[in-house]
């Protein structure tokens, strides 16, 4: 009877403890695990890279808290909660308490009970002791288990939120591109190549982001090295970073993500006038600009520069040197009319480039054409100057005619032009014919005010008309002086004609300037007075 109530009291004593002690160590274990979690959540120091995370290329920026961070963090937490919870019940609770327990010692401090009963009764509580701190490990592990098993339901929400937001800007700013009609080129020699995503550059500290879009980096912004924060897409205003080619490196215009881009090259034989056409077309926009809702800026400081430069040669001079040095640089302007805006990208290149078809398949940038100026010298034809007296060719000759006929520049621009776009049917194409001044001297080349394509079939040129009209989506003709439009004394009204080509372009491009082409002045509007010492700079220059 004795033995049976001692083993009663014995069993009841131990399920006292063990149920005291679960109810105790379950929050312990609980409160060790979380705060063990927290401890290793985010970087060890704040605003110090996270050495968990491993770098990808050279991309100065964080990447984001979901797109790695996050479930290094999950890891760890799961493994820090882990060993919290082992490490309490293996070391304090079985190494130490129970122990102690055992020897039958104050499990608190480690100090011998004197008395034999309490020893003994030590003794007793040690194994539910054990039992209960087990238990309580277990159960709070099962817990903190469903904790983490909700926390990564969670997560995956998170992350799939994350990519969702992801797609949608990315999809957004896409759709954006396309319906804005954006085509992002290098304008520089040698390169050409068109790019989906420009290089920016970090305005804090100058490091240079490859990937700044939606991505593993950020969705809404990057967080650069030097801590910046860089929005990611161009609603958000990423267009006014400054930008780099991706592949050759050089700095491009400012809006270049944002503005849709027109092409437009120049293409005419050495000395046909090109870069006084070009010359006297900026000039003319810039005159509109005063006049009118068209808004016009360089795109950027070289820009700028050289237009100063040419300009101050003409105004000198009253002439442009031969344009040289291999495939050109485009010259870029931003165009704005009412709410819709442009960056106009105009080609100069040699003459020589359409010496054969080898040479123009190297012209790449014809590739990203919108659109054709064929400057047209019909001074260099040799049908038309069979036809001019002696007298006439003098004058002829006093004008520096091309080097090749409009015929033949035209043949070897159109035969390899459809290899390069392969959209030549739907390029525009405006036929400038130059040196108006020079032709207005000579009686029978004397141009009409309207009907140029019908006067270039009288004098000869019947072929390139039907040419243009048989080859390309669109044409259209005009004639002008680009001598009378550019240097001292130049007239506005044969700049704003010297402009009206680019305006018609732009127009088929969706920049609604028609209400200045119907404004444009008919040629001969005003005299082109051309005195004696300008007639000395007539035969001296060399038109390119």
């Amino acid at each position: 009877m004795i033995t049976y109530l001692l083993a009663s009291a014995i069993r009841l004593t131990v399920a006292v403890t063990v149920s005291l002690c679960v109810f105790r160590t379950f929050w312990e274990f609980l409160s060790v695990a979380l705060g063990a979690s927290a401890q290793v959540l985010g970087p060890p120091r704040p605003g110090v890279p996270d050495p968990r995370i491993p770098r990808v290329g050279s991309e100065p920026a964080h990447r984001a808290y979901w797109s790695h961070l996050m479930w290094l963090d999950a890891r760890s937490a799961v493994l820090a909660a882990g060993a919290g919870v082992r490490h309490r019940l293996m070391t304090d609770w079985l190494g130490r308490v129970v122990m102690r327990l055992l020897r039958g010692q104050q499990p608190a401090t480690g100090l011998r009970y004197n008395h034999p009963l309490r020893r003994v009764l030590t003794r007793v509580v040690a194994p539910g002791t054990a039992l209960g701190a087990a238990s309580g490990a277990l159960l709070a592990t099962l817990v903190v288990s469903l904790v983490f098993v909700v926390l990564g339901v969670l997560l995956c929400l998170a992350l799939a939120a994350a990519l969702t937001a992801v797609a949608v800007l990315r999809v957004t700013d896409k759709v954006g591109h396309v319906v804005r009609s954006i085509r992002m080129k290098c304008p520089y020699p040698g390169c050409y190549r068109p790019f989906p995503l420009a290089v920016h550059r970090c305005p804090g500290c100058g490091r240079l982001h490859r990937e700044l879009r939606p991505g593993r980096y950020g969705a809404m912004w990057h967080v650069c090295a030097c801590g910046r924060r860089l929005v990611t897409t161009s609603l958000a205003g990423r267009d006014r970073l400054t930008t780099l080619c991706p592949h050759c490196d050089q700095q491009l215009p400012a809006g270049i993500g944002g503005l849709r881009t027109v092409h437009v090259p120049l293409v005419g034989g050495t000395s046909s006038g090109k870069t006084m056409l070009m010359a006297a077309a900026v000039a003319g926009l810039h005159s509109w600009s005063g006049e009118s809702r068209l808004k016009v800026e360089y795109a950027s400081t070289d820009d700028r520069r050289d237009a100063v430069e040419l300009n101050a040669r003409l105004n000198g001079t009253g002439w442009a040197l031969k344009t040289q040095g291999g495939h050109p640089r485009a010259f870029m302007l931003r165009l704005a009319y009412g709410r819709r805006r442009r960056l106009l990208y105009l080609y100069d290149p040699m003459g020589e480039s359409l010496r054969d078809a080898a040479a123009v398949r190297e012209q790449q940038y014809l590739a990203h054409a919108d659109g054709i100026i064929l400057v047209t010298d019909v001074l260099a034809d040799p049908q038309v100057r069979r036809t001019l007296s002696v007298a006439d060719a003098e004058r002829a000759d006093a004008a520096h005619p091309s080097e090749q006929g409009p015929l033949d520049t035209y043949q070897r621009l159109t035969g390899e032009l459809a290899a390069l776009t392969g959209r030549r049917r739907r390029l525009p194409v405006a036929t400038v014919v130059t040196k108006r001044d020079a032709l207005d001297r000579i009686d029978s080349l004397r141009v009409p005010a309207t009907g140029i394509d019908r006067w270039l079939v009288n004098i000869g040129l019947g072929a390139l008309v039907r040419g243009l009209g048989h080859d390309f989506g669109a044409t259209r003709f005009w004639s002008v002086s680009s001598f009378a439009a550019t240097g001292a004394g130049a007239l506005d009204s044969e700049q704003r004609r010297a402009a009206e080509p680019v305006l018609w372009l732009l127009r088929r491009s969706g920049l609604r300037v028609g209400a200045l082409l119907a404004h444009a002045p008919p040629p001969g509007a005003e005299p082109v007075d051309v005195p004696g010492p300008r007639d000395e700079a007539v035969r001296d220059r060399s038109s390119s």
